[in-house]
């Protein structure tokens, strides 16, 4: 029987002991079974079973799944530290702060290249750029959104991938593909004119119209 990323399974030699290897070894099995199930529907205890690990040790290097991912993807930060301040504060600001927290991930000195590589990595790799666009619904945009929303708000998915693709098109035209009229822009005006659009995506439940005059 094929293992998860489609080649034989690797032979079985029991649950691995806690060495100098096994922290790479769990990042090695978590890039196969993101890549062949999804971020949703992974779980940790696959994770372990395909690195032959306890799972205990999975949660001992990583703390838990979006930890895992960001050094699957070589994220230079914790997302969900970044959401977490986000939601710390009142509900009529969530829009400017995700936008803030966006641009500061981003502009922190040494993290611009690896955010960079995560980027052209999703857009030239599908299962790359599926992991990405889960983790991206599931535990950053479609966090915030879950946090402010009714559960049965149909509405939900649509909010969180316009949200994301705001976004994740800002990036890519202000830092991969250096649009000019974006990079020169100071960070203070696009968070000026982001937070409103996140805020109505995001928390409000539609987006802003245009302003008068615009």
């Amino acid at each position: 029987m094929p293992g998860v990323d489609g080649h034989p399974p690797r032979p079985r030699r029991g649950r691995r002991p806690a060495g100098a290897d096994t922290r790479g070894t769990i990042v090695d099995a978590a890039r196969d079974v993101f890549a062949a199930q999804g971020y949703d529907a992974t779980s940790l205890r696959a994770v372990a079973r395909h690195a032959h690990v306890d799972p205990a040790l999975v949660h001992h290097y990583f703390g838990g799944k979006s930890a895992l991912f960001a050094e699957v993807m070589r994220l230079p930060l914790d997302p969900r530290a970044t959401v977490d301040q986000v939601l710390d504060g009142p509900p009529e600001g969530v829009g400017r702060r995700l936008a803030q927290g966006f641009f500061e991930a981003w502009d922190e000195p040494g993290r611009t290249p690896q955010m960079i590589a995560v980027l052209r990595a999703a857009a030239s790799h599908d299962a790359a750029a599926a992991m990405l666009r889960d983790f991206l619904a599931a535990e950053v945009f479609g966090r915030v959104a879950a946090h402010y929303s009714d559960p049965g708000d149909a509405t939900l998915p649509t909010r969180v991938g316009l949200a994301a693709a705001q976004m994740v098109g800002v990036a890519m035209l202000r830092y991969v593909l250096g649009h000019q009229p974006l990079v020169e822009a100071p960070v203070a005006d696009l968070v000026d004119r982001l937070a409103p659009v996140l805020q109505g995506y995001l928390v409000d439940g539609v987006a802003p119209g245009p302003r008068a005059g615009v």
